[in-house]
């Protein structure tokens, strides 16, 4: 039996993907073990699967300055030499790596024990943590055509990004009925990212009272986001975060307005969803939603409002101009060479397992 190792952590976008991969390797006969942090959303999520989990040190990789900045690679260290005993012990055939900076550990540790890597890049430019990793990596895939360029010493490779089979079978009946709504009114799910985003969170619920006029809403807000106020307005329904029910969720959904992460904007491609993007600023991020949701926009696939530019009046306008419009998306999502990456990744975990 061939054994993997996945790793990835920081946020659930570079978790879940990996769990789209699950189904398959298994059906391959793979054993798969998953190195993570102590503490990191990825315990819980990988948890959940039954994936057998290790535990190891790993510092943030910041982009500014901090005291920790001093410290932290002392953890780096640390987290190798216990990513090379748990290789050691596991002999993994192959690594796969979905980024985080708990990667970075156990893709230098992989490659000291002369194990294939195979990493992914969700974004346009590679992450710190990825770029990092690539010198120690056999392959990198990405997921815009444009990215390629960016991977150096031609290890990359156009795969697409790896999609849960189950997020494109869900019931929008079923959707609607865990969404209690009744009525014929389309549906509007708004995601702000896996934590939720507190200024689009703010911004909709503004205008909910016009929204509601002509939607059903689904607002999934993030943690400790929920109003209170609004819990028994008729067709608003509130989640702090959902996982089960998210493929229904998202196949009720006629309109979405989110955040631009890779991962989710690749999932509204896929079951077609026309969609407001709106990249977090470069305040906040090192850009690459920006350039994520550029790409789209340009294909045809979303319409994008800029972070600093978003107001009451702007949301309700474009929300009108995608409605009115929305057949034009879907087509254009439809005729997308862009397919989910499971099968592509796997291709290549096939080749490189030793």
């Amino acid at each position: 039996m061939k054994k993997i190792i996945m790793t990835g952590g920081g946020s659930a976008g570079h978790v879940t993907p990996n769990l789209a991969l699950v189904p398959k390797l298994k059906e391959l006969g793979y054993e798969i073990e998953y190195i993570g942090t102590q503490d990191g959303i990825e315990r819980k999520i990988i948890g959940e699967e039954g994936i057998k989990y290790h535990s190891i040190s790993s510092g943030k990789l910041r982009r500014y300055f901090d005291i920790k900045n001093f410290t932290d690679p002392f953890k780096v260290l640390k987290g190798i030499l216990q990513s090379i005993l748990i290789m050691k012990k596991v002999k993994p055939n192959i690594v796969f790596s979905k980024g985080g900076f708990v990667a970075v550990p156990v893709v230098i540790a992989a490659h000291i024990n002369k194990i294939p890597v195979i990493a992914h890049e969700s974004d346009m430019t590679p992450g710190l943590a990825n770029r990092l990793s690539a010198p120690y990596c056999t392959k990198v895939c990405v997921t815009f055509p444009e990215s390629v360029k960016n991977i150096k010493d031609n290890k990359g490779v156009l795969t697409g990004t790896p999609i849960r089979e189950e997020l494109l079978n869900g019931s929008r009946i079923l959707g609607r009925k865990i969404c209690g709504f009744e009525d014929k009114k389309p549906v509007l799910l708004i995601i702000g990212g896996s934590l939720g985003s507190k200024f689009i969170n703010d911004t909709v619920r503004l205008v909910i009272e016009k929204l509601l006029q002509n939607y059903n809403v689904v607002h999934i807000c993030g943690k400790g986001n929920i109003d209170e106020s609004l819990k028994n307005s008729k067709g608003y329904k509130q989640f702090e975060y959902i996982s089960e029910e998210l493929p229904h969720i998202m196949n009720t959904a006629d309109i979405v307005i989110s955040r631009a992460g890779a991962n989710v904007i690749f999932e509204l491609l896929a079951l077609r969803k026309p969609n407001i993007l709106i990249p977090l600023s470069k305040k906040s991020s090192r850009g690459d939603q920006i350039l994520n949701a550029a790409s789209f926009e340009k294909s045809g696939y979303s319409v994008v409002i800029q972070e600093e530019e978003l107001n009451k009046k702007i949301l309700l306008e474009k929300l009108e101009g995608l409605y009115k419009s929305k057949d034009k998306f879907v087509s254009n999502m439809t005729s997308s060479s862009i397919k989910n990456g499971v099968s592509n990744i796997i291709k290549l975990i096939e080749e490189y397992a030793l």
